[in-house]
């Protein structure tokens, strides 16, 4: 297939969790023979900060107008196969206006911030990047969140075939590695800043080194505020390029995972970076959510406390076989369930039953 992307970033991983995720999902198809044309708005923070500018698995067409880059859209849709818009995406609404007035044989949305969206879409009819009168014109509607939400998606908003398409890794690229003594520590943790992730933080991370002086910790991600007063064993890394991801999760004893405030309330939506550090074998602490279960067995293949005493629990009565053991059984879930090659064959499935509903509808319309 020629399948025809229009979203946020591929090129810039620079706070933001989309790029991570195209990437796998863009290699995979592409390893399964399918061509890729990317749209990205070059935008200043990405193009400052570009960290993969020439994938080798699709063609990125970077624009900075919109109208001048729709002749060259809409010739790219002629002739495509799928055509995608993606949450977040700059221009999403015009986007989705001429995908779904184009002759694309099956239109998508896949949304890699759901219960964000679905915040808006409740309370308001819309996002920046989305309309209600959008939904049932779409064939498949790809959600980053499953459970209760996909039902929401189809009876109240009309969205014929809502599916999730969750994160995934790249087992190539994200695997156990050597120690790197740069990311050596006790309690890792990576994302960018977010006011409603800042508490728990403090919480499970902050605290924790306060009461365990001797243990080393790394906190790595942008925009955090100079305000912020980080403990003295509280190392800082302002950014991480993808390359080194591997050997940050690898080298540490444990790592930490807290979601959005939105992913929690809706449940059912693991991040990116809970797949990657699972894939390079880290003992992950996270806070929990409806659904959790679904993807780690509580105890076996992921910790969850409730709070600051329980990690410094772990810190300092797991020794390093039982964490050890508790990332390898992670690891295994990951490379059988959420490999990005799977999510591929997710994604041609939820196609093929798209073009399957059409020829019915067509075949139903003509008798």
């Amino acid at each position: 297939m020629k399948i025809t992307i229009f979203g946020l970033s591929i090129t810039s991983s620079w706070g933001n969790g989309h790029a991570t995720t195209f990437r796998a999902l863009c290699s995979a198809l592409h390893r399964r023979g399918h061509k890729i044309v990317f749209f990205e708005r070059n935008v200043e923070w990405y193009e400052n900060n570009r960290d993969l500018p020439n994938p080798d698995y699709c063609e990125v067409r970077l624009y900075r107008d919109w109208k001048q880059v729709l002749p060259a859209a809409k010739k790219e849709l002629r002739d495509t196969d799928v055509a995608m818009v993606g949450s977040y995406f700059p221009d999403g609404i015009a986007a989705l206006d001429t995908v779904l007035d184009s002759p694309a044989p099956v239109r998508v949305f896949y949304d890699i911030d759901t219960p964000i969206t679905m915040r808006g879409l409740r309370e308001q009819g819309k996002t920046d990047y989305l309309l209600a009168r959008h939904l049932p014109e779409l064939d498949v509607y790809f959600s980053f969140t499953g459970g209760p939400v996909l039902d929401e998606l189809r009876n109240r908003f009309g969205t014929p075939q809502a599916v999730p398409l969750y994160c995934s890794v790249d087992p190539e690229k994200h695997r156990q590695l050597p120690v790197n003594r740069a990311f050596d520590c006790d309690l890792s943790y990576m994302g960018t800043y977010a006011p409603d992730r800042q508490p728990k933080i403090n919480e499970l991370l902050c605290r924790p080194a306060e009461r365990v002086p001797k243990a080393k910790f790394i906190v790595a991600g942008p925009q955090y505020p100079e305000s912020i007063r980080w403990p003295r064993n509280v190392k800082r890394i302002m950014h991480l390029n993808p390359e080194y991801h591997p050997e940050f999760y690898s080298s540490s004893r444990m790592t930490l995972n807290v979601t959005r405030r939105d992913m929690v309330m809706s449940g059912y939506s693991p991040s990116v970076r809970l797949f990657e550090a699972a894939a390079c074998g880290a003992a992950i602490v996270s806070d929990n959510w409806p659904g959790m279960e679904m993807f780690f067995a509580p105890g076996r293949e992921i910790l969850l406390p409730t709070g600051t005493d329980d990690v410094v629990g772990y810190l300092t009565a797991y020794d390093d076989d039982a964490l050890r053991n508790i990332g390898n059984a992670a690891r295994n879930r990951i490379l059988t369930h959420h490999t990005n090659e799977r999510r591929a064959q997710e994604f041609e499935r939820a196609v093929e039953n798209a073009r399957n509903d059409a020829d019915k509808q067509q075949v139903t319309l003509a008798s």
